[in-house]
């Protein structure tokens, strides 16, 4: 996949939407906090007249691209690590040269890879201290010219989206979580509220501006249960690791201490 062609002297985000959709890639509106104002996952790219159409509704809507056909390194640099550290010590500064680039909101870097014809890459979020590995077919990283706040993401090159060198595939396989095997299915008739707890916690919370309520709904379900919330904090956590696109971990934390709050104040009233 090239990306050479794209000119960044357009108008405005609308025009940069359809030039990324005219490219192949898959294009996805999001609010300033980073989430999807549509739904995507399992979806067809949006059309040229779709991104009209939506963009029409959202005006100041940013721009994602889905990393269907692509993987990133997405090296954060804001907080308390420094994400390009882990990349220096890798000592292999040519494995990031030479593909598109870009800088993020907040002064750190995009490195985009093209996903290889013959191997699985698995998305790997805490793939290196302060670096994600974003590659869930169902994912997505924001690009230029998108803005947060006053601080906007830029491209740093016009490059084609490269190969991924064979030490760096290397390295991902190594760091990588184990897969999961393909097991026997079958169809199930009927399903309780309490298989769907247990299905969240294998698939996660959901692809869309719902993961909070999710989240707020899966952790109500196992209090009410009877489960420990110490235990129900840490089911919480692997949900939402199963997500694509997974909540920080302080919103995490806030929802379950606001929901055992909740279950305290019934249990107090009805024992």
């Amino acid at each position: 996949m090239t990306f050479g062609g794209i000119k960044l002297a357009l108008e405005n985000l609308v025009n940069y939407a359809i030039n990324y959709a005219n490219h192949g890639f898959g294009v996805i509106p999001i609010g300033a906090n980073k989430r999807p104002l549509v739904k995507f996952a399992n979806r067809p790219a949006m059309s040229v007249d779709e991104i009209k159409q939506t963009w029409q509704r959202y005006p100041l809507a940013n721009i994602a691209l889905k990393t269907d056909q692509f993987f990133v390194i997405d090296v954060d640099r804001h907080g308390e690590v420094d994400g390009m550290d882990a990349i220096r010590a890798l000592k292999h500064d040519e494995w990031f040269k030479d593909t598109l680039t870009e800088r993020t909101a907040h002064n750190g870097f995009h490195f985009f890879f093209q996903k290889p014809k013959d191997e699985n890459i698995s998305q790997n979020i805490g793939f290196l201290p302060g670096v994600d590995l974003k590659a869930h077919e169902n994912n997505y990283v924001v690009v230029a010219p998108s803005r947060i706040g006053d601080k906007s993401y830029r491209w740093l090159n016009h490059k084609p989206i490269r190969p991924a060198p064979q030490g760096l595939l290397d390295l991902i396989k190594e760091k990588a979580k184990p897969e999961k095997r393909k097991i026997l299915s079958y169809k199930i008739s009927a399903k309780t509220q309490t298989t769907g707890l247990f299905e969240k916690i294998a698939n996660g919370l959901g692809d869309d501006g719902q993961r909070n309520k999710s989240l707020a709904s899966f952790v109500g379900g196992l209090l009410y249960r009877g489960v420990d919330p110490d235990a129900v904090a840490k089911l919480a956590i692997i949900a939402n690791t199963n997500t694509a696109d997974s909540l920080p971990l302080n919103e995490v934390e806030r929802t379950v201490n606001s929901m055992i709050e909740k279950e305290i104040q019934r249990r107090g009233i009805d024992e």
